[in-house]
């Protein structure tokens, strides 16, 4: 059996993401899990704002990428920061992006196992954003995993590299890594 092969990747922007970093650690368990795994960042995308006229000129390079490493994933480790109680726009448009489907393609979603993660300084953890997250990857055909992750007080939990310093929640991050890997390979065979 091959090792699944993961993209792991976080719904923001910001150069010093508190949900990059969450990501980070979850695919470096994922990559422990003996998975293959690649970090994507939205910000090395350059995604315009989906519009149907932009796409109707021919897909935008990053969003195409986006879209290519889906399809060749076995499943995705995802941490989405919550931003008013819901997804951020620069996760939901990169969403937007990669569901769409040129003729004869498969959707980019579509059977790929998701792990849902998040994180906030805040006492919730980002944790009323991932049921959005989690209706939008069901209704495009994404099997998300029951359980998820929402990490709160994070700035309290990594050291000067960024890294989990906590035991409790390290392990809690790798759990649901492994689980992801697990399934994925089962859905590779």
């Amino acid at each position: 059996m091959t090792a699944p092969k993961i993209i792991a990747l976080a719904g923001s922007l910001r150069k010093d993401s508190f949900n990059q970093k969450l990501i980070n650690e979850a695919a470096r368990f994922a990559l422990e899990s003996g998975a293959e795994v690649e970090v994507i960042k939205l910000a090395d995308l350059n995604l315009p704002m989906f519009d149907e006229d932009v796409e109707a000129q021919g897909t935008p390079v990053g969003a195409q990428l986006l879209k290519d490493k889906l399809r060749a994933a076995d499943g995705i480790l995802l941490a989405s920061p919550e931003y008013n109680g819901s997804i951020t726009a620069v996760l939901k448009n990169a969403i937007d992006w990669a569901s769409r489907t040129e003729q004869g393609a498969v959707p980019a979603f579509r059977n790929k196992v998701t792990a849902l993660y998040a994180s906030s300084p805040g006492g919730l953890g980002g944790l009323r954003g991932l049921n959005h997250v989690r209706d939008i990857l069901s209704g495009i055909g994404s099997l998300v995993l029951a359980d998820q992750l929402a990490v709160p007080a994070i700035h309290t939990l990594l050291d000067e590299n960024g890294r989990i310093s906590d035991p409790v929640t390290a392990e809690r991050i790798a759990g649901l890594a492994q689980q992801l890997v697990s399934v994925a390979s089962k859905l590779n065979k």
